[in-house]
């Protein structure tokens, strides 16, 4: 959070490019990690909440009881977000299709949830149940979605993206939805890392680096603008799975490591150059930033 507050002032208030700031940062902290590690040292993290972010599982039961949670929630939401739109005046749409999306999200929970339940071990040690990541990225992705698309902040922050000065024009407090954004960043930023910590198990002087380039990846693969104002928390979330996807295949395959850099290049610049062509098509110029 200090961190983020410290990145959003210089990009905020004196007006610095956020990537000038961020790499900045990015080395600074790099250069810390080292002086504390050490040069080749390692880290051992023993702490049994942190590992078991990454390597324990929920009991059976834990996730059947995750997929009910999702499923009233979905509920809950949906129906709040038309009572909403029937307060406001705004037309809602046909109650089926509420019923359908629940439907989806029960159908496709249960049977992912069924599969992790299955022994996945090819040892003599039992490995099932749905992994205790699982329900806290979902957690995170739901409550960001609920902030972007649903608060008055969420919406301030799409409007900042798209066109920043027609924003301050409209009364946005673009410094202050700037400033917060980078902190909620920050934040998001050490939630990935402790995940990263978890399954690798330690901390070495280059914990980070590869992170950086799969998150940059990952949103501009899932479709979020690189200009701003347009996207989801869950695009990003698909890009990921995209990224993992495309990794862990080449792995398979026994593939060279610099293959699969040559390969998540390329599907980037391909992602960024669609990203582009669509703006120019909806009618944005390439030189309005």
């Amino acid at each position: 959070l200090a961190t983020g507050a410290f990145i959003g002032f210089f990009v905020a208030r004196v007006g610095i490019p956020s990537f000038v700031v961020t790499l900045g940062l990015f080395l600074g902290f790099q250069g810390l990690e080292l002086i504390i590690i050490g040069n080749g040292g390692l880290y051992n993290v023993q702490d049994p909440a942190i590992l078991a972010i990454m390597n324990n599982n929920l009991p059976i039961w834990g996730g059947w009881v995750m997929l009910a949670i999702m499923v009233l929630i979905s509920i809950g939401t949906s129906f709040w977000d038309r009572a909403r739109r029937t307060r406001a005046g705004v037309p809602n749409r046909a109650i089926v299709l509420v019923w359908i999306k629940v439907a989806v999200i029960a159908v496709v929970g249960g049977i992912v949830v069924g599969l992790l339940s299955q022994n996945r071990g090819t040892g003599f040690i039992k490995v099932e149940g749905v992994p205790i990541v699982v329900p806290i990225t979902l957690a995170i992705l739901w409550i960001g979605t609920f902030v972007l698309d649903r608060t008055k902040y969420g919406r301030y922050l799409y409007a900042v993206g798209g066109n920043a000065e027609a924003a301050r024009r409209a009364g946005v407090k673009v410094i202050t939805i700037r400033w917060v954004a980078f902190v909620i960043c920050s934040f998001l930023a050490v939630v990935s890392q402790l995940f990263s910590i978890s399954k690798v198990g330690s901390v070495d002087p280059s914990a980070g680096v590869s992170i950086v380039l799969s998150g940059v990846a990952a949103a501009v693969v899932g479709g979020v603008s690189l200009f701003g104002g347009r996207g989801r928390l869950m695009h990003a979330a698909i890009g990921a799975v995209v990224i993992a996807i495309i990794t862990n295949g080449l792995g398979l395959l026994n593939l060279p490591a610099g293959v699969n850099y040559a390969v998540t290049g390329g599907v980037l610049i391909l992602a960024a150059t669609v990203d582009a062509v669509s703006r120019v098509r909806a009618g944005g110029s390439l030189f309005s930033r």
